[in-house]
């Protein structure tokens, strides 16, 4: 037995409480329009009809006017739920039709309720009045059923299906059996958003990571083991901390990879209150997780396995702490002229699976930049490089025997920052630059690469080719 219940006027969220009272399995086919899967429930409520009344009772209660139909299948009480609601006054009684007398009780139905079951998003708004529910008949199939001078679903079951289906494919198949009041698939019942969350009141309010540590503690277990019930691994962690001011501090932490150790995400949320503290005392603590797939683990044995991203979690995290947001992840190659420019990204390994394709090795140079230039004194002649001293230890300067350049490069000055000379300076940096560029061949063999600050005229030993 299944039942239906379509909104005539009131709150689509209302009706979903009237559903949940009675039966957990019911599918949401449209905003207002409900399926119910109501097998075994009459040894409960009793015969359908005590049932639609304890329907009706129920969004009586919270000022609903529903339409409500019981049948044998789905596609024939929602079908007679969508006519009662649009043609009958909201004061009808439900509908209850015996199992085996689908197909004769929906026959007099107008042949537009199919097209609408089709197409839920032809629906109006759950607040609109019962003679503003009109289906526009844009359906192709209704358009060529109409001009055979089908009117009825009864006149669609009347003909042949195989003819039907010869001429119109499965869709025309497909029409056919919803005329006849037949269920096309089973019900897909619809399934609670279930929330990843703890919270705890505290009896007195807690000052210090401490005393914190130990509320954090017994929030995430219960909840790693929730995780781990439902095969899911927390994406983003959130934590929100109600002061006794009124204010809440609210944190949120992106993780690398799915994980649910209570103990690791323990110690990322102290670690990340150790640099953003809370302003005031704590009395309400919530914790909660975006949920996401459990990750999957498939070691190779051709490599070594890498860290678990619970520990490289933890030692990114402790490192963050010392150095400063930004400044721990991985180096990469800004988008950006200036020389020397980097970012930072997360810290993520990932194995090399492919085998090298060649093994030969073709000789390259690489300059082998200074972590900071080393300043130096440069000759010249006629505005060339002639003779380089390095004021670093271990860096032979002399004679330049051989120099390409100039190659001059500026850049940012647009952001009115004065220019800057010597440095290794990341992307996030607003400091304009201006300078030229040489590489110089000293006495000793040594190949560098010298650069002129233009609006200071210091000189600088930026790198040494390998």
């Amino acid at each position: 037995m299944f039942g239906a219940l379509y909104l005539v006027d009131g709150s689509a969220d209302a009706l979903l409480e009237v559903a949940r009272e009675v039966t957990p399995r019911f599918e949401i086919c449209g905003r207002g329009d409900l399926a119910l899967d109501l097998a075994g429930l009459t040894r409960l409520l009793g015969h359908p009809h005590a049932l639609a009344r304890e329907l009706r009772r129920s969004a009586a209660a919270r000022g609903l006017h529903v339409a409500i139909a019981m049948a044998g299948t789905c596609t024939a009480a929602r079908l007679l739920a969508r006519h009662a609601g649009r043609v009958v006054t909201a004061a009808a009684a439900p509908i209850v039709v015996a199992p085996g007398a689908e197909a004769a009780v929906v026959a007099p139905l107008p042949l537009a309720l199919v097209a609408d079951i089709e197409e839920p998003s032809t629906l109006a708004p759950s607040n609109a009045l019962p003679h503003d529910r009109t289906v526009a008949p844009s359906h192709d199939l209704l358009s060529t059923f109409r001009r055979w001078g089908l009117q009825t679903l009864g006149d669609l079951a009347a003909l042949p299906a195989d003819a039907v289906a010869t001429r119109l494919g499965t869709d025309g198949l497909r029409w056919h059996r919803l005329a006849e009041g037949r269920d096309l698939r089973p019900l897909r019942p619809a399934v609670a958003e279930e929330r990843f969350e703890q919270a705890l009141d505290l009896e007195w309010p807690i000052e210090g990571l401490e005393p914190l540590s130990f509320v954090l503690s017994r929030l995430l277990e219960p909840l790693a083991a929730h995780l781990e019930r439902r095969g899911r691994g927390a994406a983003v962690l959130h934590l929100r901390l109600h002061l006794v001011t009124r204010a809440v501090h609210e944190r949120s932490l992106e993780l690398p990879a799915p994980m649910r150790d209570a103990r690791t995400l323990r110690t990322l949320l102290l670690l990340d209150l150790e640099s953003h503290p809370a302003p005031a005392a704590i009395d309400r603590v919530v914790v909660a997780v975006d949920p996401t797939p459990a990750r999957v683990l498939q070691f190779s044995l051709l490599q070594r396995p890498l860290p678990s991203p619970e520990q490289l979690s933890t030692l990114t995290a402790r490192l963050t702490a010392v150095m400063g947001e930004g400044r721990c992840g991985s180096p990469m190659v800004a988008d950006s002229w200036r020389p020397g420019a980097f970012e930072m990204k997360p810290f993520s390994p990932t194995p090399n699976l492919q085998a090298p394709t060649s093994t030969s090795r073709t000789p390259t140079v690489a300059l082998r930049r200074f972590r900071q230039p080393v300043s130096a004194r440069v000759r010249t002649n006629e505005g060339t490089p002639v003779h380089v001293a390095i004021d670093r230890r271990g860096l032979d300067g002399g004679c330049v025997e051989r120099c390409a350049g100039p190659w001059r490069t500026s850049g940012d000055w647009w952001k009115n920052d004065p220019p800057v000379g010597g440095g290794v300076v990341g992307v996030g940096s607003c400091r304009a630059w201006d300078r030229d560029e040489w590489d110089v061949t000293l006495g000793d063999g040594a190949t560098y690469r010298i650069h002129r600050d233009r609006a200071t005229g210091a000189w600088f030993v930026e790198g040494i080719y390998d």
